[in-house]
């Protein structure tokens, strides 16, 4: 019987191993900022004032999603921070998101946030890139691609940080599968994940270093930025949840490649 309890272990953890990659390193220790990649500011935001910039940020979605509802209440902007929040109110649970759709519509540069993560498993932060033309084709190049720069997943560790893309929404929808990247005490203060987006290629980054190169699901169009604490769909996912969380974003930037003069 241990013999086949022990074949039947191995075979689990053979498939959980094949479903998620393996967290990584940076590839080296070289530390990358974007203006020693050739960029220049575009965009941004600070979050200054106590109430957010209409002119470039929406509340993304209000309504049902997931098991909670995306309401304003869970969206406040104090002390130069954003801060999106899951709240537990009787037997629903608000988050929230924001979005630069129809303010800032763009392509390739250098995406960053400088934020601090939720503290529990279950909710997540996120920081992405959607296009609008996503469920309307399979080209990533013509109809677009969810870049998600950053989501923090904390059940697969407290130090992993989670990026990935998808695109052609719908039946054929495909992927680049959850790419894992290892930094120790990311979830602890404030860090940087950032977005290289090129014509041909993604590269994503936690404070500087360079952890994946993607060639897979490239869009060339227009696409806007989304922050949102997200919620999972099975409730079990939830059972170590502490709520209020918080997932707190000190800045956004945009930058674009410097002129060639």
């Amino acid at each position: 019987m241990k013999k086949y309890l022990l074949i039947a272990t191995a075979f689990l953890l053979a498939i959980n191993c094949l479903a998620q990659r393996p967290a990584q390193n940076p590839v080296s220790q070289e530390k990358y900022t974007p203006k020693s990649l050739g960029y220049q500011l575009f965009w941004e935001d600070q979050f200054n004032g106590n109430k957010l910039d209409t002119q470039k940020w929406a509340i993304r979605g209000i309504g049902p999603r997931a098991l909670g509802y995306v309401s304003k209440e869970a969206v406040k902007v104090e002390n130069g921070y954003l801060k999106l929040s899951a709240i537990k109110k009787g037997d629903s649970i608000l988050i929230s998101a924001v979005g630069t759709q129809g303010k800032l519509m763009t392509k390739y540069g250098y995406y960053e946030c400088r934020a601090q993560l939720q503290k529990s498993p279950g909710v997540w932060g996120a920081f992405w890139i959607q296009s609008t033309e996503i469920s309307k084709g399979e080209d990533p190049s013509v109809y677009g691609a969810e870049i998600d720069i950053m989501e923090f997943f904390k059940k697969l560790g407290t130090d992993i940080v989670s990026h990935n893309v998808h695109w052609a929404y719908g039946p054929h929808q495909q992927t680049t599968h959850g790419m894992q990247s290892y930094l120790r005490g990311v979830s602890k203060g404030f860090h940087k994940f950032g977005l290289e987006w090129l014509p041909d290629k993604y590269i994503f980054y936690i404070d500087g270093y360079k952890y994946y190169e993607v060639t897979k699901g490239i869009s060339n169009t227009d696409e806007y930025l989304i922050l949102s604490m997200e919620l999972p769909s099975d409730k079990n996912d939830m059972r170590n949840t502490v709520f209020p969380d918080e997932f707190i974003v000190d800045y956004v930037k945009v930058y674009k490649k410097k002129p060639l003069n």
